[in-house]
């Protein structure tokens, strides 16, 4: 499973693999983004919801610093 990619060339991924980046199950980044503490995915149409790889990597290093 790849990343989606969108016109503006920002990247997408799904729940599938943000898990996989983080080496959690599927539904907890879902957890986390309702929590408030992780970037919340963007609606993209329809049934398709995925998270933007920019905030992803946001989120990851303001964690860098604060540790």
């Amino acid at each position: 499973m790849e990343a989606a990619k969108h016109s503006n060339s920002e990247q997408w991924l799904c729940d599938k693999l943000v898990a996989k980046r983080y080496g959690v199950g599927r539904v907890t980044p879902w957890r986390w983004a309702r929590e408030g503490d992780f970037p919340k995915p963007v609606k993209l149409g329809g049934k398709c919801t995925r998270w933007r790889l920019s905030d992803l990597e946001a989120w990851e290093a303001c964690r860098e610093v604060a540790q």
